[in-house]
């Protein structure tokens, strides 16, 4: 064999690792004198990664390494690109979809076993036979019960295909007995629409929590079902919504909008503008419509309210909103993580922009504005609110409205220092409520039994030793000593709402929370006065 034929592999070999390598490298849409550039920036990154990877003396986990580079540089965009970690990708997704593949429980581990609190009405648990306050033993023979089993490991026993079988072993507290019972798992809504109920003859309510991908087909059958009990006026509850899908916003506006009214429209970073008009399908074009709003109110919120105000259609109702007035996209970085990166600014009808000012990226002061609207008193009284007169602008019908950082109400109703303050608050996001209401259940779940949730929303009444009893709960779990006395028919208001979610659903505990609030008050007030919102 000559030397030339002896080296005919080789050479092949090479040829064929430069095609990958230039075909890897090859953008159609580049010019030939482009093919051999390389992006120095991306280089950089590159080099920087391989050399901790295979010389820095250490072995580190160059993943962490990823994530943090790819946080520092969204920190130096705007406060609102941010990279979400495989690890967290499917709970963020499976919570915009809307739905999930599971048994269909609520549930928390309590002291070391697995509790049920509440189930899916209609869910696959609650058709197997499981009831709230049975305690999960095993899940296919695998003990979930100690200290040391995560709620991550749990949720995976739990959750799995659709149409699969999980045989459950249930200990039962209320007849002391163990029970085997087989749960075949299916869609799971994670339900965006909190309440919906009448609040007069004529006026119905309706709280949305988040835009998801289902919320639109939530709210059309929420609404739609109100209607047919007699609402002609409707209250939009938005306060504490964070926002979510721009679409669903836009779907949501159209059901009051007129056809061909804008609904908002686009900018992204070449100018391009895209406008978004309300079509013909809005079923609620005839009806008077109130939008809840506060402080963090944000986004896809602000993008109804915003709509509605500058077609001048309803009446805005609250506080300042949050400020959010930017559009991101999700794209996926090809490991199973994502980043939301925001490709456009969204303004209202009239040309406002709502975003409020930030500078230098991801700052303290950005997202600690609520404080800095407590301290100038702008919670209290609407003449705090400041704006400014270069972003005025007017509506179709001569309405003055502002842009530059929220939408600000037509009916201004200040912070309710009774049930909003630092107190209660604290009490609802520990968990506490839940929690002590959890075992005042569990002492004795029969005398409940047979009692219908209007009944219960009507005449139930929680008693001061009920009180005095939680009150020794909080303070033998924080170590403190914390008085109610302040504060002792929000408690027992809390409490009894806290009891109606877990013996009946969400819709019962909104509608108790909501029988004295002031911003639901002013609400019905306006509709029996028949404000036009001129």
């Amino acid at each position: 064999m000559s030397n030339t034929k002896k080296y005919i592999p080789l050479i092949i070999g090479i040829a064929i690792a430069l095609g990958v390598f230039i075909g890897g490298r090859l953008n159609f849409t580049d010019t030939s004198d482009r093919l051999f550039t390389t992006n120095s920036k991306k280089d950089k990154l590159n080099r920087l990664i391989d050399y901790i990877d295979y010389e820095y003396v250490e072995d580190i986990n160059t993943d962490s390494i990823v994530d943090v580079t790819v946080n520092g540089i969204l920190d130096n965009l705007d406060p609102h690109s941010v990279y979400i970690p495989k690890k967290d990708l499917e709970r963020v997704t499976e919570n915009m979809r809307g739905d999930f593949v599971g048994i269909g429980i609520n549930y928390y581990p309590y002291k070391d076993t697995l509790a049920v609190i509440r189930l899916t009405e209609g869910g696959p648990s609650k058709r197997a036979g499981i009831l709230g306050g049975d305690r999960i033993i095993t899940a296919d023979g695998d003990s979930i019960i100690g200290n040391n089993f995560s709620t991550e490991k749990i949720s995976k026993k739990l959750k799995g295909e659709k149409g699969t079988k999980v045989k459950l072993n249930i200990y039962r507290p209320q007849t002391k007995e163990f029970l085997d019972i087989t749960v075949k798992r299916s869609d799971i809504p994670i339900k965006s629409v909190e309440a919906a109920y009448m609040l007069t003859n004529n006026l119905g309510y309706i709280k949305i929590n988040r835009f998801a991908e289902s919320t639109y087909k939530e709210f059309k059958r929420a609404l739609d079902k109100l209607q047919d009990r007699g609402a002609t006026k409707l209250a939009l509850d938005l306060r504490d919504n964070p926002g979510g899908f721009l679409g669903i916003a836009e779907q949501i506006a159209d059901e009051f909008l007129e056809d061909d009214k804008l609904i908002l429209f686009t900018k992204n970073k070449k100018g391009r503008r895209e406008n978004i008009y309300a079509t013909g399908r809005g079923d609620f074009e005839e009806g008077q419509v109130y939008i809840l709003i506060n402080e963090s109110s944000a986004s896809a919120s602000e993008v109804i309210a915003g709509a509605l105000q500058d077609n001048d259609k309803g009446v805005i109702v609250g506080r300042r909103s949050y400020g959010k007035g930017l559009v991101q996209r999700e794209m996926a970085l090809g490991d199973g993580s994502a980043v939301r990166l925001t490709v456009s600014r969204y303004y209202t009808p009239t040309g406002r922009s709502i975003q409020k000012p930030y500078n230098n990226g991801k700052n303290r002061a950005y997202f600690n504005d609520y404080y800095k609207r407590l301290r100038n008193g702008e919670l209290m009284d609407s003449e705090n609110i400041q704006i400014e007169d270069s972003l005025k602008f007017t509506t179709p019908e001569g309405k003055v409205v502002y842009g530059g950082g929220g939408i600000i109400p037509d009916v201004f109703v200040p912070l309710d220092r009774s049930f909003e303050n630092e107190t209660i608050n604290y009490l609802r996001r520990s968990g506490h409520f839940g929690y002590f209401v959890f075992e005042e259940l569990d002492k004795n779940r029969a005398i409940y039994k047979g009692v219908e949730k209007r009944d219960f929303i009507n005449n139930f009444s929680v008693s001061d030793d009920i009180v005095v009893r939680f009150q020794e709960y909080v303070n033998r779990q924080e170590r403190t000593k914390i008085s109610f006395v302040a504060f002792n028919d929000v408690i027992k208001r809390l409490i009894k709402a806290t009891l109606a979610r877990q013996l009946y659903d969400d819709n019962a505990f909104e509608e108790i929370v909501n029988k004295s609030d002031i911003m639901i008050d002013e609400v019905i007030l306006l509709s029996q006065e028949n404000f036009d919102g001129n």
